[in-house]
């Protein structure tokens, strides 16, 4: 980008990792930021349900690091203590029986919830939470955005960053750049849904997470096995193909159809108390990752785990590099 459209003041659309990675790297260059959140608080999907009994981290369970610059980001997270290792005892159910993992994967998980690192990367930015991004338009050179909750900010924008889920980022995007809208649409995300349970009846299994193979189920996880946690609360994500397959169903469906095949791995759920939650776009994006989209003709840029990959080191390293690729321009 030439002088005569320098970078001073950037708006960047979603407050999930990706999104706060960007914000926080370009403000360490000297941009002024503003962050917009749909939601009422950091993170995105590396997020905990709490209740006055229990917590279940619903979103994100772990993440790992094998990029130097996120292993660097997630030791500043250890030593802030917003995360730390979690060594689960894990196991795998393929072909109706159980066997040992031998994944030798460092995982991490936030202290004392998912969303720590999140909010720990919040710290000292311009955040507007509760604020839906419903329009963009480019104006003499800024832009001009519309707001669900609030009709138009008044603050002015050189450039704009989407770090939003694929469909989210179409949306806003097919009027203004039919290339990146394109880059959008072809990203293939999957929805999850999720059950959060206490078992009062359920008999000690010998593991504290499992992966789950071939089944409507996926992963199964003991909250309390992870560092700095509470209560016996189980995560039970439901698997990528059958939650895409069945997003429009109730809650009370998708819960009875997951409590079947609780059965069928073991679980007594008798009295059990369940909550559901529906991520509407989990995972999944680009069949070829291009890391970030950067578009300096018209000052607009896109990152996210869709980008990139997946996982949170995905989402991490999409913002910091598009952040990195502004600095350079």
């Amino acid at each position: 980008m030439n002088s005569s459209k320098a970078i001073n003041q950037v708006a960047v659309i979603g407050a999930g990792i990706a999104g706060l990675a960007c914000a926080s790297e370009l403000r360490s260059y000297g941009i002024s930021v503003d962050v917009y959140e749909k939601s009422r608080g950091p993170s995105g999907r590396m997020s905990t349900r709490r209740t006055q009994e229990w917590s279940a981290d619903h979103g994100a369970q772990y993440f790992t690091a094998r990029d130097p610059r996120f292993i660097e980001e997630v030791q500043s997270w250890v030593l802030a203590g917003t995360a730390a290792i979690w060594k689960p005892k894990l196991k795998v159910y393929e072909a109706k029986a159980w066997r040992e993992s031998h994944s030798q994967d460092i995982r991490y998980v936030g202290t004392p919830y998912m969303n720590s690192p999140g909010k720990h990367l919040a710290e000292g930015l311009s955040i507007q939470y509760e604020r839906t991004i419903s329009e963009l338009e480019r104006r003499d050179g800024k832009w001009h955005l519309q707001c669900s909750e609030a009709n138009e900010i008044t603050t002015l924008y050189d450039f704009v960053v989407l770090a939003i889920p694929a469909p989210q980022a179409s949306a806003l995007l097919k009027h203004l750049d039919s290339g990146a809208a394109h880059i959008a649409d072809s990203a293939q995300m999957n929805a999850c849904w999720t059950m959060m349970a206490n078992f009062p009846h359920q008999l000690n299994v010998e593991f504290d997470a499992a992966f789950i193979n071939q089944e409507i189920i996926s992963w199964i996880c003991q909250n309390g096995s992870k560092p700095m946690r509470q209560g016996g609360a189980w995560t039970i994500h439901g698997s990528p193909h059958w939650s895409q397959d069945n997003v429009e169903l109730s809650k009370e469906q998708a819960q009875d159809q997951m409590l079947q095949c609780l059965t069928t791995l073991g679980f007594n759920y008798e009295d059990a108390e369940i909550s559901m939650h529906r991520w509407r776009y989990a995972s999944g994006g680009l069949e070829n990752s291009v890391g970030f989209l950067s578009l300096p003709n018209i000052g607009l840029g896109l990152c996210g785990d869709w980008l990139n990959g997946g996982r949170v080191e995905g989402a991490w390293l999409s913002g910091f590099n598009l952040a990195l690729a502004l600095k350079q321009a």
